[in-house]
């Protein structure tokens, strides 16, 4: 899948719409129009930098949808877990590693 695709992926994945999408990048929504039509054209490095700042991904895993940060068979749910982590403070990161833990000797005493 090329860059149209993946940005299409992800805004479904994230129930996002255009506009949102435009006003959370600055972007005018025409401009993401033009990326999601057939016209196939794709952003500026700066432009996609944008775009995947807001959507929480690499520019890499919009242009290849692969993401050298995790596998090709990462599932969503990992991806997910991290973008989340991304906007934690420490504190609330040292918390959910805790729990992660303790959810994992449960898990061994089953």
């Amino acid at each position: 899948m090329g860059f149209k695709e993946n940005l299409k992926a992800e805004l479904q994945y994230r129930d996002m719409t255009v506009k949102e999408l435009a006003s959370l990048s600055g972007i005018k929504k025409q401009t993401l129009d033009n990326y999601l039509s057939t016209h196939n054209s794709t952003p500026s490095v700066d432009v996609a930098v944008r775009i995947a700042q807001v959507l929480q991904v690499s520019v890499e895993y919009l242009v290849t949808g692969q993401d050298s940060l995790f596998p090709a068979n990462t599932d969503k749910q990992v991806k997910t877990l991290a973008g989340i982590c991304r906007e934690l403070t420490d504190e609330q990161k040292q918390l959910l590693v805790d729990i992660s833990q303790a959810i994992k000797r449960n898990l061994g005493e089953s």
